[in-house]
Formats: C-alpha cells, structure tokens, sequence
C-alpha cells in the first residue's frame, strides 16, 4: 500500500502473528508443520480498520464480543470505538493477550458533553481520570461550552493524551483545529465555521452537520479549511455512510430495513433506527431537495480535502442508523469512491492511512509487520466494491476460512 501495484506470484510465510517472509511463489519453504493456504487466483489486501466503531457500552462481556465479531468476520482487523465504557478495556487487553478473537482495538473513555462536563474543572478531572484509566483518547460530543472546552483541551495537551470525535457548536471549527484534535469526524463544524454569519445562526438552525446550512456557505473557504486541518496535523473521518443512508430521501427506511446485513440487528434496534429517519426527514426545517444538495456537497467537500492533503482514515460510524457493523465499512469505501477518490486511495484510508495515524505496524503487508490482511476474490483496484469478495481473513494468530466464517456469520443471525 505503499503505491498502487499488483505484485502478482507472491508467498506469505506468517509465525506467531507476524509476518516473516515475503518471497515470490515456490521460494519459501516453511517446514512440515507448517499450514499452507493455496490463494493461487486471490488478491491479497491489508485488513480494514473502522475508525469511527460504537461497541456496546455495557458489562455484558458477550454482547460485546458478538459485536467485535462482526467487524472481525466482515475484514475489519482493527477498530477504534468512539463511545467507551471501563468494561472496553478489560475486552481490549484480553484481545491484545490473544484470550479472544477480534480486531484490534482502541477506545475512548465515556465522552465529553453538555450534560457530563459541567464545570471547568470537572471536565479537567475527567480527563487525568481517563488517561489513568488508560483510555487512548477522549471522545467529544457536542453540547460542551467553550470555557469547559477550552478546559480540557487544556488538560488534554497537559496530559499527553488526543481528542476525538464532533466540533461542539459553542466552539467551532476554527478553535477546534488549535487544540489537540486527533481527528475531526463526521464533517463535523465544517459548514457552520465557512457560512458567513454563523454567530448570528442557533445550533438547531444549523441542523445535523450544518444540513440547513447547505445554501449559505463559502465555498472559497474551502481552501482555508483545508490550511487549517493539514497543518494541525488533523485527520478527517468523514462517516459518510451515516450522512448518505439516514438524511437522503432517496433511500426509504422500509428499502433499509431490508437491506443487506439487516439479519443481525435485532427488531427493536432495526425500529428505532427506522423512527430516527422518519422523525428527522418530518422535521420542519427539512428540505428533500436541500439534503440532495447537502450530500452533493459533502461528497465536493471530502474530494476537495483529500485533494489538498488533508489525511481521510475510514469510518462509518457503525451500529448507528442502518449502519451494520463491518458491512457498513465497506459501503463507506463504495461513498468515498462515489466521491470522486480513487479505490486504491480509499483502500489507503483504511489501510495505510491508519498504520501513520497511529504509528503502529498496521495497514500495510511487509516482513516484520503484523499479520493482518484479507484474501480476496476480485481485486478491489478494479471495483472498489471487490472488498466484500472475501475468501479469507488472517488476523494476528487467526486464520479465518471462509467456510468457518460463513458459518460464523449464520451463528450471529438474530433472524432470517
């Protein structure tokens, strides 16, 4: 993933969930107890990372791993969950102990909002308390003030550890991008910080990520953002999977709640999910035409980013509305191409991307590095849509057939 190659005739040789050598076909000769995988045909990729993943906040240790599996077992090998809870970090080191399967995992603590942070101070307690905890970064969520804001960014930068997540409206994208942002995601405090005027607009007429602000903004300001986010070393998670499939009116929730990996979400979530589309497609400021216009404007506003340098990692925000778990990470890499980005740079925003994001021997396949890749059918440069060909999964010390992993799959069916 270092450029856009096909290396075509190689042999992997994996020990102890690494990658020991890479040689070309017939060149390896691992010994006889060795387990050889014949992939002659198969396209060979770097697992995906979701980098914008809700896993459960609960103590139910089953629900969670039933989760984790179903990034797993779509060819999520690492994720990084954007909603924590203390219970995450007892599934994360047993993972990291290999005591479990599941992808590799990095979470937030319980996040930073109007109704957790109420004072300057509390929100700077909250933050030493969570880097104690060993939490890898803070997730913020709107509604925080500026002055509790300012707080524990503060302390944030005190205690060497990153913030995450939305722009809380009271702050904006221009203050936002001076702290200690890892990433900005969603689009979040995008739109509102390049339309003229925004002082004089309320949040809720704003709309979710500056939907109703579709018409208002400057777009030469398009440059000036970008500026900001590439030298304050700032990646973008843009979900656009969440933006296309709960604010378009182009997709029905009745087409949704039948579609493609549906059979493992539970009716009542499936429900809920269908009533936040329908309650905010009836709210009073929605405009059907505005929204095609807004999601038109993403997709400009994504290309546009990418194209000045500004670091894109992948994440769909998945289980949020009809966003499946490992399916949806997918689909996310289907928008970005629909975007205007190339497969093989959307690729890189799951895969490459995310081994400099977090410094780490992850998202690329090189002697040395951790044993994390899918084996593919059909290869993902021609259609970006060939991830989904999945034939087999290696992560780390596990090998994941494909008839294991079917089976797998049927076993987390909640209905048919």
């Amino acid at each position: 993933m270092d450029h856009e190659e096909i290396i075509p005739n190689q042999d992997i040789l994996v020990h102890n969930g690494m990658i020991i050598k890479i040689r070309k076909t017939g060149r390896i000769h691992p010994g006889k107890n060795a387990v050889v995988i014949e992939a002659k045909g198969k396209y060979i990729i770097p697992g995906l990372a979701e980098m914008h993943a809700h896993v459960p906040p609960t103590e139910d240790e089953n629900e969670i791993q039933r989760q984790l599996n179903l990034f797993l077992l779509h060819g999520i090998t690492t994720i990084r969950g954007m909603l924590g809870h203390p219970k995450h970090l007892v599934v994360r080191a047993k993972v990291l102990n290999k005591e479990l399967p599941g992808p590799r995992f990095y979470t937030s603590g319980p996040s930073f909002n109007g109704n957790s942070v109420k004072s300057a101070e509390e929100g700077k307690e909250m933050v030493r308390k969570q880097k104690q905890d060993g939490y890898d970064f803070l997730k913020i969520h709107p509604g925080l003030t500026r002055e509790n804001f300012d707080a524990v960014a503060e302390q944030a930068m005190i205690s060497d550890i990153e913030l995450a997540g939305h722009v809380p409206f009271d702050v904006g994208i221009w203050r936002a991008t001076e702290t200690r942002y890892a990433t900005i995601d969603h689009l979040d405090g995008f739109l509102e910080g390049i339309t003229p005027g925004i002082q004089n607009i309320a949040a809720n007429d704003a709309g979710l990520f500056g939907i109703f602000l579709t018409d208002k903004i400057d777009t030469t300001q398009f440059n000036r953002l970008a500026k900001a986010l590439r030298q304050n070393h700032i990646w973008l998670v843009p979900t656009q999977a969440l933006a296309e499939r709960w604010m378009s009116p182009l997709v029905k929730p009745e087409d949704l709640m039948k579609a493609e990996g549906m059979q493992y979400i539970p009716a009542a979530t499936a429900n809920q999910w269908a009533n936040a589309k329908r309650n905010f497609m009836s709210t009073p400021k929605y405009d059907s035409a505005q929204a095609v216009r807004y999601l038109e404007l993403r997709r400009r506003l994504i290309k546009f980013l990418h194209e000045n340098s500004v670091g894109i990692l992948l994440g769909s925000d998945a289980p949020q509305v009809f966003n499946v778990p490992g399916i949806s990470t997918h689909q996310e890499l289907e928008y970005l191409v629909q975007a205007g980005i190339s497969p093989y740079f959307a690729l890189a925003s799951g895969t490459v991307n995310v081994g400099f994001f977090f410094n780490n021997n992850t998202g690329i396949i090189r002697e040395g590095k951790r044993a994390d890749f899918l084996v593919l059918d059909k290869n993902p440069l021609e259609n970006i849509s060939n991830t989904r060909s999945i034939w087999g999964i290696m992560s780390g010390h596990y090998w994941l057939g494909n008839d294991y992993r079917i089976k797998m799959l049927k076993s987390l069916e909640v209905h048919p």
